[in-house]
């Protein structure tokens, strides 16, 4: 059994689901499992329905426009006008307006991932029916009734032995699947994996079918060494140890999803990241064998972080009790650390607020310690640095902080 996992920018539009359709034809349709994103920008679009919902509803029915007419319209470009799929999508639709009506929850992130999920039960809805269509036969599977989570909502934790066994006894090897990324269920409701968590469900039923193989479909030629939308030269890594994908995804790279390693190198199933524009390219294999192939410098980009440099009022040392209170506090307002370096009497951090916390965070803290912060700051990361590719980047501004290890390289840049 193969895995594939297509991404939104795979389904973004009638066009992409075609190639969706070139790709499996040109693969080979049998023996796989395809996990599908939300169609385009539409995970975005369910989180402003939610919005809409809790907080401004008078823009409720347009937010739903959005969501409504972006379907209607792939499905005029791909089927016509008679095709059951208008009924199947108008369905869904109405499955969401009902729970919308009949909800009395006020806990946003059980709300949440009840009505974002529909983005992806409407995009496999929809390609599903296309294969059909095009004479590719195939099971579509409701992935809520095979990976079972607990009722953590938004990041929820998979219970691998019922998850196992439901794959196991119910997913047929032989014939071309269809299935939802993104989603997990516990008793009747829906529950989410994290944002861009499609590819940890890929890398789920891979381990719990012992699969061949994982093949990520993109839109780039597979993992570059750095981003090509800051940097002018790039190049492809053929191949990347489990270990180095771990290390890239910990310092922020976001071609493959922190949580998908783990359960592929339990099973030595190997990751493909290749392009769906470009079969002929073999992309890259994530396995275990070399760091990286080629040996560069790989640079990894994290915009609008905020620089914190906290010390003690009474000019004492910051130890470890003093450096607890803060990582407690980091913890509880959910600021992600992505750089630490502390000194005898300063503590410094490069977080991201993710969630709009730091406010809060400095003033809990603020009586207690002297708070120093650089906002909207950029924090480079080089994996196996040399002096040119760090001469790169201070050219790109001041370097307000630098730390340097004998694997890795960090610079923030403001």
């Amino acid at each position: 059994m193969r895995v594939f996992k297509f991404g939104g920018a795979s389904v973004k539009d009638a066009v992409g689901v075609k190639n969706v359709v070139k790709v499996l034809q040109h693969e080979g349709t049998t023996n796989t499992l395809v996990v599908i994103s939300a169609m385009g920008k539409m995970t975005n679009a369910f989180e402003n329905v939610v919005d809409a919902y809790f907080y401004k509803k008078n823009n409720l029915k347009e937010v739903l426009s959005i969501v409504e007419d972006f379907h209607y319209q792939i499905l005029h470009g791909l089927f016509e006008k008679e095709h059951n799929i208008y009924q199947k999508v108008a369905h869904l639709l109405g499955e969401l307006s009902g729970f919308m009506l009949r909800n009395k929850s006020e806990d946003y992130n059980y709300v949440y991932d009840q009505m974002v999920g529909f983005g992806e039960l409407l995009s496999t809805t929809i390609v599903s029916e296309y294969l059909k269509e095009v004479g590719v036969d195939n099971q579509w599977l409701d992935v809520r009734e095979y990976i079972k989570t607990d009722v953590n909502y938004r990041d929820a934790k998979i219970n691998w032995e019922l998850t196992k066994q439901l794959i196991k006894e119910n997913v047929v090897s032989a014939q071309l699947n269809i299935t939802q990324g993104f989603l997990g269920g516990v008793g009747v409701e829906t529950t989410t994996l994290g944002r861009e968590g499609s590819d940890y469900t890929a890398g789920v039923f891979a381990y719990c079918l012992d699969a061949e193989s994982v093949t990520i479909w993109k839109d780039v030629t597979g993992v570059l060494n750095a981003d090509p939308r800051v940097f002018t030269k790039t190049e492809l890594l053929h191949e990347i140890s489990y270990t180095e994908a771990i290390e890239m995804a910990f310092y922020g790279a976001s071609v493959i999803h922190p949580k998908t390693i783990q359960p592929l190198e339990q099973k030595n199933i190997p990751l493909f990241v290749r392009s769906f524009d470009d079969l002929s390219n073999k992309g890259t294999c994530v396995g275990r064998g070399k760091k990286i192939t080629p040996e560069v410098p790989c640079f990894i980009v994290k915009k609008d972080q905020i620089l914190v440099s906290i010390s003690a009022k009474d000019f004492s040392f910051m130890v470890e009790s003093n450096i607890s209170d803060v990582f407690e506090k980091l913890d509880e307002y959910k600021l992600k650390v992505n750089l630490i370096q502390n000194s005898a009497i300063s503590f410094s951090v490069c977080i991201d607020d993710k969630y709009k916390n730091f406010d809060a965070f400095y003033d809990d803290l603020k009586n207690r310690f002297t708070i120093k912060s650089y906002k909207a700051v950029t924090l480079y990361t080089i994996r196996h640095f040399n002096e040119d590719a760090i001469n790169e980047i201070r050219k790109k501004g001041k370097s307000i902080i630098s730390q340097i290890n004998t694997e890795t390289a960090q610079l923030v840049i403001q």
